[in-house]
């Protein structure tokens, strides 16, 4: 099954994402996520676990939490395309991040256990797209009353990863 997709269009998610899907760059999409775990647990891997409970301003999430909004989000971005790839057409509901973000355990949780559950997560997202024929990376279905496609979904992930690792470097100064 080809992992070579097309960049989604414009009318394929709600405006808000391209702000994630123009920072993939080119190429296969499978591949990117696959690098961007790496990527991602090299920058995380030293980090101690005091430096984890760092904030960069007050009203801003840990890094831990940080880390555990991607991969709550990572989670909810694959099981929209999981959904949206075997025809489902029952709309999806949006999810409210600050909630899973005040309500997850990551305070509680080490960092070393969060970077081992992001790189499970995006193994896990890397399985279920990698399996996509043809017409499945193309299916639209609807996500917190928006069009979304397949494709989409996986370009969006990549994106949201990659931003929120800038994050990290440029803020958190990891």
């Amino acid at each position: 099954m080809s992992s070579i997709v097309s960049r989604p269009q414009a009318d394929e998610h709600n405006p808000y994402y391209s702000r994630y899907i123009e920072l993939v760059p080119e190429g296969d999409i499978i591949e990117t996520l696959r690098r961007q775990a790496g990527e991602t647990t090299a920058l995380l891997k030293n980090v101690s676990e005091d430096r984890g409970n760092y904030r960069y301003a007050p009203d801003k999430w840990s890094v831990k939490e940080a880390l555990g909004h991607v991969i709550d989000t990572e989670r909810v971005f694959a099981y929209r395309a999981m959904r949206v790839a075997r025809n489902d057409q029952t709309p999806l509901p949006g999810f409210e991040q600050d909630d899973y973000v005040r309500f997850g355990p990551f305070a509680k949780t080490s960092l070393k256990q969060l970077i081992e559950e992001f790189a499970a997560v995006r193994q896990a997202s890397i399985a279920l797209l990698s399996q996509l024929d043809e017409a499945a990376w193309t299916r639209r279905g609807t996500a917190n009353n928006s069009p979304i496609s397949v494709r989409a979904l996986a370009f969006i992930m990549a994106g949201h990863e990659l931003h929120h690792r800038n994050i990290f470097k440029e803020k958190y100064r990891l």
